[in-house]
């Protein structure tokens, strides 16, 4: 048996060959969707730890003021990492297996976020939840990381990100400051919570590498 396409005639073996590996890739759009649907309910659940109180007075809001501190803050961190995570993807034409799992190993330390910002929350930032937020914040970090390298593996020695992301200071800095805060729980939670604001405040700064290295790429 033979098919056809464009004139040529081949196998029916190479053929079908060839349609099973058209229909076996995933494209990058799927990966997305799929990571906003995560990064989404992420977030649903996060807000959803801030209870409701019975009574009708703003006194009654008092005690949650903790929660609601921890959630803005995971709230932001889970926003740049949503925001990162599109342009990361941006630059990628194809997604191969070790994306695949490099990607679920980020979304599974992202989706730790909602307990232990309830945790730090509750306890009003007690030094064994603060230790915990930053390994998980530590954690996030070498995930993107390692998601970030297999992209840029997968692209070869041409790769768009690997120039736009350059010596990636942002990258290398923030887990030895989440490693410092894990350290200063020790001494004062306080000191780590305010070194998770600073590395949040670090990424809230528009990085536009990666949108200024898109444009002369597609050219």
């Amino acid at each position: 048996m033979e098919c056809r396409s464009n004139g040529n005639v081949y196998s029916t073996i190479g053929c079908n060959h060839n349609q099973q590996r058209k229909g076996a890739e995933m494209g990058k759009g799927r990966l997305e969707a799929f990571s906003d649907g995560v990064i989404a309910i992420i977030i649903t659940i996060m807000v959803l730890e801030m209870k409701v109180p019975h009574g009708d007075s703003l006194d009654e809001l008092l005690p949650l003021l903790p929660v609601f501190f921890s959630y803005v803050l995971s709230f932001v961190y889970v926003g740049i990492y949503w925001n990162n995570h599109h342009h990361m993807l941006h630059t990628s034409t194809k997604v191969t297996g070790a994306m695949l799992w490099a990607n679920l190993h980020l979304l599974f330390w992202l989706s730790l976020f909602p307990f232990t910002t309830g945790w730090m929350g509750e306890n009003h930032f007690a030094v064994a939840p603060t230790a915990l937020y930053g390994v998980v914040l530590l954690m996030a970090a070498i995930a993107y990381y390692l998601l970030q390298q297999v992209i840029i593996r997968a692209q070869g020695p041409d790769s768009i990100l690997k120039k736009a992301v350059g010596r990636d200071w942002k990258g290398k800095l923030s887990p030895v400051l989440y490693l410092v805060a894990i350290a200063a729980t020790l001494l004062s939670p306080w000191i780590s919570q305010a070194i998770f604001v600073t590395v949040a405040l670090i990424w809230l700064i528009p990085d536009r590498r990666i949108e200024n290295v898109l444009p002369r790429s597609q050219d």
